[in-house]
């Protein structure tokens, strides 16, 4: 099936596109992208340049309108430049993004090399790193030798609408007062002997206000938007801006919409569009065999992103990228590269990394709208029991409240919430409840008269509490950019203050983009305000700190202890350092399946590697295939969560008749087999920021088959998946990377050369899995009825030779849900190496007062088995090992080595 025929079979039209803009009906976008490639109207005024300690500055002439602009240029430590634009003068202060960015970047020196009265070339450190100045017109390329890395303002699209004070509303005095100024300022802002007269601005249709549909938006600041061009030679393929449901690598916009930033609850979205979801994370990767660089726009505003690619000079290719928002200032971070790990390294530098969640969030959640009362909850958390299918949390939906009153609980169907969450406590469960950031207008309800009674709420532009529809009915939005509004928020998940909740209680966070039915586009009015700012500067931070507060709250609630899980829908730059995300209101649709798999991806190169899909489609009803299927890929992406729409049939997983529930039931047990890998995985990304679910050219960057591919895809560097995803397969073709590599199907262990494409025959229990030649994994084939119940239970090491008879691997370990690895160093960090027909484990770092007593029951070690076994153990382990070898495998098993998991060891095989 090509491209456009899959895009059409898989395209549903539940979405009301007519509720959301098109750029061509938002005022700013069509303004900036009326404005067509060619030479820039800005010159860069050398004689006004400064070089200090940190950074550079010089000023920007607009030479139409002759409004100045101030540049500054900021080598950054590890390979970065940052690039800021902003009114040299303007009549007010422009929105800068707080909070994002975890740190002030720290710099290091620039040094002018060369200098005339066309350019200025900057060292960026090393002989062949340079930036180079251009003045006519203004232009900045960042050179490696000979080699254009990366040119702005190259296609000369730089524009920046300065704020200005609407004519039509001046009186005589105001106006000739302004005009004196204007006149002086006009001589200040151009050179001695350049005075020219500025061209007089004409007000456009949308600059002082806009209509869509029934809505109309009111700007007293007038027209503010910024645009800016980068272009990148040798470049075919850029990834990330999500969220988008479309494929990973980005498409050319040329003749079509850009791609939209602009947080939205979109009512069962389409597949292979670039409009808006509900999330943004304005951060763009491009890579060829040579390079992978980075681009992250700090800006909260609206925001569009086209995308062209074609040819540059010399038939070289090259992908131009545009950014277009509606206010705020030019910020924006060019990540160097040049390895897709150093990228990932880079932009954690600037905001965070992934929490480390606790292990039990890695398991599987059982979620739908809505679980009806405690007797439902209790009778699905004994279905599993009795059907021997493991899961870790339930969730309860909106209708768990009183009326939609979030802290609360329905006291009809929910009279006695601690004895619910006791009752999944004894069994080392947990549970999720709901807590959306609208809260019902209704004076006896004490969170709604607190925020009031405090000034918490958004304001509407006239000043009054800014009020919409939501679940509750009337709602009011807590304001939470004010740092004391999120501190009152975070005081709320306080045991004594949330009535009814307990330790195992966890939250998610719904509807936080925000959400308003009868506002426009579903969401805020841009002209509410939060303090001095308008809702257009800040829309998309809105989540970002709905989930801040939340997961300061559970982290309070504990003193400080325990971890938090919080699930959030809305998202921005940074919101990997509170929890998780999902891809929102997907259908039950083999498309919607597919798409996941992009859409988690995209996610993960940006940060935000707590990524997953509501297994079985939220709308919709699924066949048992199209369930099966899912549970298959969902338990192999990061965050496993079935879940379903109210008016959909119920669906646990034993509804299916046996045959269907045998098969989910496998699925979840290889999710939990795996727990200690996953659990490796997300330890390392707190630590780096690399995804944990990663695209195959993230290993294999010089290796051009793996650019498009994102039907399958690695976690970690060691497992590969691909995912079955059509209805009626009878099989796949997976491509195995890596020439000269061995992968090994983790079922079978079936060995396969890498860099090729395999066929692979599938039947409704295949989960195509392979475990990279050269790899441990470290595994838990015990599986109980939650994650917590396997907390002591032994490991089993699976050990994949490469072609060289080499293997390495990691095991991690700690209390899986306490700060206490981090507090108190309380975690053990084991290096397994099997070399020389020895495996032995031994620590990376130095661990203190963590010893717990876990050992070792099997080891699988593939391909190249010796003759004769002779074990010995550093901490006291069996003198004689039992052992089998299966021939038409290739397959070692070692039994009961009588080794701890958590000290040194070795193990001769010869």
């Amino acid at each position: 099936m090509g491209e456009g025929e899959a895009e059409e079979a898989w395209a549903i039209s539940s979405v009301d596109r007519s509720n959301f803009k098109t750029c061509d009906q938002s005022a700013f976008c069509s303004r900036q992208r009326a404005l067509k490639p060619g030479q820039s109207s800005y010159r860069a005024l050398l004689e006004t340049l400064e070089l200090s300690d940190s950074h550079l500055t010089v000023q920007l002439l607009n030479n139409n309108n002759k409004v100045l602009l101030l540049l500054e240029l900021y080598r950054l430590q590890g390979n970065m430049t940052r690039v800021k634009i902003n009114e040299l003068k303007p009549i007010k202060p422009r929105y800068e993004v707080p909070d994002v960015l975890i740190t002030d970047p720290p710099t290091e020196l620039m040094s002018v090399v060369a200098q005339d009265e066309h350019r200025v070339v900057l060292s960026l450190g090393g002989e062949d790193w340079r930036l180079i100045l251009s003045a006519q017109p203004f232009r900045l390329d960042i050179m490696e030798g000979p080699q254009v890395l990366l040119s702005l303002n190259s296609r000369g699209l730089l524009a920046f609408e300065q704020l200005r004070i609407r004519k039509d509303t001046q009186t005589d005095t105001e106006e000739a007062g302004e005009k004196e100024d204007t006149e002086k300022h006009d001589k200040e802002k151009v050179s001695e002997g350049e005075e020219e007269e500025a061209e007089e601005e004409v007000d456009q249709p949308g600059m002082w206000e806009e209509t869509f549909k029934t809505h109309t938006d009111t700007k007293p600041n007038g027209p503010s938007s910024i645009s800016l061009d980068f272009s990148l030679p040798g470049v075919e393929h850029v990834y990330g801006i999500p969220e988008h449901a479309d494929g990973l690598r980005l498409k050319n916009t040329d003749g079509g919409d850009p791609y939209r930033l602009y947080n939205l609850d979109v009512f069962q979205y389409e597949l292979f569009n670039p409009m808006a979801l509900y999330g943004a994370v304005p951060v763009l990767l491009s890579h060829n065999t040579h390079r992978t660089m980075g681009l992250f726009w700090l800006n909260a505003a609206e925001t569009w992103v086209d995308v062209s690619s074609g040819q540059g000079s010399s038939e070289v290719p090259q992908t131009d990228v545009r950014w277009i928002s509606e206010s705020g200032i030019i910020d924006v971070f060019i990540m160097l590269g040049p390895r897709p790990n150093d990228v990932f390294t880079q932009y954690a530098s600037l905001t965070g990394t992934q929490a480390f969640p606790p292990l039990s969030s890695l398991a599987y959640h059982q979620c739908r709208w809505n679980y009806n009362d405690q007797e439902d909850v209790s009778a699905v958390d004994q279905g599993f029991d009795e059907h021997d299918i493991p899961y870790d949390f339930i969730w309860l939906d909106i209708e768990h409240t009183d009326g939609k009153r979030y802290f609360t609980w329905d006291n009809n169907k929910f009279p006695q919430p601690k004895d619910m969450l006791q009752g999944l406590l004894d069994k080392r469960r947990k549970m999720v409840t709901i807590v959306d950031p609208h809260i019902k207008v209704d004076s006896s309800y004490k969170i709604h008269t607190e925020i009031r009674s405090r000034g918490y709420y958004i304001k509407n532009k006239d000043g009054g509490d800014y009020e919409g529809w939501c679940w509750p009915g009337n709602a009011g939005y807590p304001d939470f950019t004010n740092p004391e509004m999120r501190k009152w928020w975070a005081s709320m998940f306080a045991y004594d203050q949330y009535e009814g909740s307990m330790g195992n209680l966890y939250t998610w966070n719904d509807m936080n983009e925000p959400s308003v039915f009868n506002g426009p586009e579903v969401t805020m009015h841009k002209d509410a305000l939060h303090g001095p700012w308008e809702h257009r500067d800040i829309h998309n931070l809105y989540g970002f700190y709905v989930q801040m507060a939340t997961a300061e709250g559970q982290i309070q609630r504990s003193g400080g202890l325990e971890r938090p899980f919080v699930l959030t829908r809305a998202f921005f730059a940074g919101s990997q350092r509170y929890g998780a995300v999902w891809t929102g209101d997907n259908a039950a649709e083999w498309g919607h399946l597919k798409m996941s798999i992009p859409m988690c991806l995209s996610l993960g190169l940006v940060g935000i590697s707590f990524c997953g899909a509501d297994v079985g489609g939220f709308f919709k009803t699924p066949s048992a295939e199209l369930l099966v299927r899912w549970y298959q890929a969902g338990a192999y992406q990061p965050f496993f969560r079935a879940h379903a729409h109210l008016d959909t049939p119920r669906r646990e997983p034993w509804l299916f008749g046996p045959d269907n529930t045998a098969l989910i039931r496998e699925a979840v047990r290889q999710r939990y087999t795996l727990l200690p890998y996953w659990y490796l995985q997300f330890y390392h990304s707190q630590r780096t920021g690399q995804p944990v679910m990663r695209p195959l050219w993230v290993e294999y960057p010089e290796d051009i088959a793996t650019f498009s591919i994102d039907d399958e895809f690695l976690i970690g560097r060691d497992l590969l998946v691909h995912p079955v995803t059509d209805e009626g397969s009878s099989g796949v073709t997976a491509y195995l990377p890596g020439n000269g590599e061995v992968w090994y199907d983790v079922h079978t262990f079936q060995r396969h050369d890498g860099a090729q494409n395999l066929s692979i025959p599938v039947t409704m229990s295949s989960i195509p899995v392979f475990q990279r030649g050269g790899s441990i994994i470290c595994r838990k084939n015990r599986v109980r009825r939650s994650s917590s119940c396997m907390e002591n239970d032994p490991y089993t090491l699976y050990v994949a030779l490469d072609s060289q008879g080499n293997a390495e691997g990691e095991l991690y370990i700690d209390d899986g849900h306490t700060f206490k690895h981090e507090t108190d160093k309380q975690f053990i960090h084991r290096r397994l190496s099997f070399t020389g027909n020895s495996l032995s484990s031994r620590s990376v770092p130095l661990t203190l007062s963590f010893q717990p007593v876990v050992r070792v029951v099997n080891i699988r070690v593939c391909y190249n088995v010796p003759d004769v076994l002779h074990p010995s153990s550093t901490d006291g382990g069996e003198s004689s090992v039992g052992f089998e070898f299966d021939p038409d495998t290739a397959v070692l098993t070692l039994r009961k080595p009588g080794v701890n998991a958590g000290v040194n060891w070795t193990l001769h095989l010869r």
